[in-house]
């Protein structure tokens, strides 16, 4: 709240406990929405919400909030993936240790007036084989404190490349292997498609003797078949922060067995994660509020690299560009980013077009949330690749759109991170400012061509800020790139096409 209401302009209110009727009742009135995991947005929600423009969720995860509807309706979702990721690996190392050392079972022998000792003997980490499943951000750092307590680490996860195990000294390899070899196995990665991961066929593979932790989705186990494995000494010990519905009913097979510690979803329950998520996402919301990126946001795909924010802009120029001088409707679009890039700033690449294009195109609103969709909708293709350098220019990004049997190229390049130019339309190169208002002329490569353009402009009161030819070779075509005081006139623009040498007159808002 605090980070909020020190912001001139931004009005804030906080609401608790309100029923789903009450919160679709109000949520027209604001621009964004901040949310913990006790409140589901719902697609009812999001379309009563006319003016949302984000949703935010203090945490990691966003079952609960609709993410498709959220999309259609271009409004983003951000989250604090970071934040708590320390608090939610040290809750799982702290499973994993109670339940090898069996304390919570010798602190409730001590309640009860006792002191034994021999049947609460543990086992040590020290050597043994941590198995993690969901090598994420937490599933990483949890790896590292297992190495300091001198366990071996092996994981799975489809999405994450060899060579970021490898740096992590850690062996990536397949779920069946993780299983065979874990002496304890911890869960992190999100709740897929709602089945279970670990069921009877998966606990069935595990090691004799090992310890199950699961602070990442209830959905992840079938609790019945866990408990199952527990009562017949197949698996030793679990150690459970998360259940499939929460509070669970007092009948949960794991609530009160013996063999498990169970804590009421505690991952990231420290007062500096619930610091860290709080400043979080209200940093992230008016960042986004601001047109200052897209911060954590899960719903549209912008690199957190450094160029990311010149390279949308950028990107979504070459779109207004190309729809502009599009001559019929557009069918297909071609990114490509040259140099040694992520596929994520290719996708935000992609982004900026895509919202460039349909902007330009339809009368309804358009962001960057909602382009990707839209192009489906309106049966543009796409494809996005990621090239060697160009010899000229170490990061060109280049759109080639395929139009009714037509096809045009624009090119870009973002110099020094922050300024973006234009550096090919079509055949020609220049070296051009994309912004305010540009007047495209193809004309013919002849002497008096400028002097009669800038007379003409001259005579409507229409100022030149920057003039940028690009031409073939001589006496053939050429293109002008004239950045513009104001916007020329319908008669001024009559008056240019008129003029002999001009082939197209073409004005674009950037």
């Amino acid at each position: 709240m605090s980070v909020f209401e020190s912001v001139p302009g931004v009005k804030v209110d906080l609401f608790t406990n309100l029923s789903p009727e009450e919160l679709i009742a109000c949520i027209g009135d604001y621009d964004a929405l901040v949310v913990r995991s006790g409140t589901t947005v719902t697609a009812d929600v999001l379309e009563a919400g006319s003016s949302l423009i984000v949703i935010g969720r203090a945490g990691v995860g966003v079952d609960n909030v609709d993410i498709d509807a959220a999309t259609r309706l271009g409004i983003a979702v951000t989250n604090t993936p970071d934040a708590n990721t320390n608090a939610a690996a040290e809750q799982t190392i702290a499973l994993m240790l109670a339940a090898a050392r069996n304390t919570a079972l010798g602190h409730m022998s001590m309640l009860g007036g006792e002191w034994i000792r021999a049947p609460f003997t543990g086992t040590e980490m020290q050597g043994k084989t941590l198995g993690v499943v969901g090598f994420g951000r937490i599933g990483r750092r949890v790896a590292v404190i297992a190495q300091a307590l001198g366990m071996n680490v092996v994981a799975y996860d489809p999405h994450v490349s060899e060579l970021v195990a490898r740096d992590l000294d850690t062996t990536l390899t397949e779920l069946d292997d993780v299983l065979a070899v874990s002496d304890v196995l911890t869960l992190h990665r999100a709740g897929g498609d709602g089945s279970p991961l670990i069921d009877e066929e998966t606990l069935a593979k595990m090691k004799q003797g090992a310890i199950l932790i699961n602070a990442a989705r209830g959905s992840l186990v079938d609790s019945a078949a866990l408990a199952a494995a527990l009562d017949s000494g197949h698996l030793k010990a679990a150690g459970i922060d998360v259940f499939e519905k929460e509070p669970p009913a007092a009948d949960h097979p794991l609530v009160g067995h013996p063999n498990v510690v169970h804590t009421p979803h505690l991952g990231a329950s420290t007062d500096e994660a619930q610091a860290g998520v709080s400043t979080g996402i209200a940093d992230q919301v008016l960042a986004i509020l601001r047109g200052d990126g897209y911060p954590n946001t899960v719903n549209i795909a912008v690199s957190d690299n450094p160029r990311s924010k010149a390279l949308l802009f950028l990107a979504e120029r070459i779109g207004r560009i190309q729809a502009a001088m599009a001559e019929s409707h557009i069918v297909r679009v071609e990114i490509e980013l040259t140099g040694d890039v992520e596929e994520t700033l290719v996708q935000t690449a992609a982004t900026g077009v895509l919202k460039g294009i349909l902007d330009a195109r339809l009368d309804g609103p358009v962001n960057h949330v909602s382009a990707p969709i839209l192009a489906k909708e309106h049966g543009i293709t796409v494809a996005m690749a990621a090239g060697i350098s160009h010899a000229d220019y170490p990061n060109l990004l280049s759109c080639r759109v395929a139009m009714m049997g037509h096809e045009r190229t624009v090119s870009g390049v973002v110099f020094g991170e922050t300024e973006p130019r234009i550096v090919r339309i079509s055949r020609f190169h220049l070296d051009a400012r994309p912004q305010g208002t540009v007047l495209l002329l193809l004309n013919e490569d002849v002497p008096g061509v400028v002097g009669k353009v800038g007379t003409v402009l001259g005579n409507h009161g229409v100022n030149i800020a920057e003039w940028h030819l690009g031409r073939e070779d001589e006496g053939g075509l050429a293109i002008s790139f004239v950045n513009l005081d104001t916007v020329p006139s319908s008669g001024s623009l009559a008056e240019l096409s008129a003029l002999p040498e001009v082939v197209k007159v073409t004005v674009v808002e950037l």
